[in-house]
Formats: C-alpha cells, structure tokens, sequence
C-alpha cells in the first residue's frame, strides 16, 4: 500500500472516531465503481477505501470537510464571569497580554470556534 492510500484510509478512520459510525448519513450514492457520501449541502465524499476495509458508507454523518460542523463564532461568546463554575474544562489562547478562554461543553458541539484575538484571526478547535 503506498503512503498516498494510507494517508487516506487514516484520515478516514480518524474522521469515523469524530463523527461515530452510528450515525446517519444524508445519502449515499454508488456509481463506477466508487462510494460516496453527500452532506446536506450536497458536496460528496468518497468513502470507496473506507468501504473496501468493511466500513458501511451509511454509518457516515454528513462528511468530512467545511460543511460538517457549524463553528462558533464571537458573537456566541461572552465576557461574563460571573456564576461561571470554578472547575469549567477550557482552552486558553493567549497573544501577549490578551488571554481568551473558550468552553470545552460548548465547544464539543461545536468543535471549532472562529475567533478573534487582537487583531489576529483564530480557529479555537476541540
């Protein structure tokens, strides 16, 4: 097997531990040969690799690129700290002497949060 095929296959796998192989996929469409998956904004994914090793394309949630998770953004986040629990799992992101905290239950339905910090653009992930 060359690198290129196992770097897919592993991409594969990891995205299946993110996703879980319980869940529903939108669709799944077979033509030449090939598998894929279409997310609900009808991109499609090819899972033929994935389904020749014994994973069943339906099993797949939506994809595996930009469309299948809705990250937070600022407008989602606050700067309140009151009544915020003193054992809060976070991410910290600090940039000199600015420090930002983002909330890991938030961000586990979420998994991503486009931020700001200073004027620096950041993908907060989890």
């Amino acid at each position: 097997m060359d690198r290129k095929s196992l770097g897919s296959i592993l991409i594969v796998l990891s995205s299946l531990v993110l996703i879980g192989v319980s869940a529903v996929c939108s669709s799944v469409v077979r033509e030449g040969g090939k598998a894929y998956i279409v997310d609900r904004v009808g991109e499609r994914w090819d899972v033929t690799q994935a389904e020749s090793i014994g994973f069943k394309p339906e099993g797949f949630e939506y994809g595996l690129g930009r469309n299948a998770f809705q990250p937070l953004d600022d407008s989602q986040l606050s700067e309140k700290v009151e009544g915020v629990h003193k054992n809060l799992r976070i991410i910290g992101v600090e940039e000199g002497s600015l420090a930002q905290a983002y909330s890991v239950p938030r961000l586990t339905r979420h998994e991503i949060a486009n931020s700001q910090i200073g004027s620096k653009s950041i993908a907060v992930a989890y």
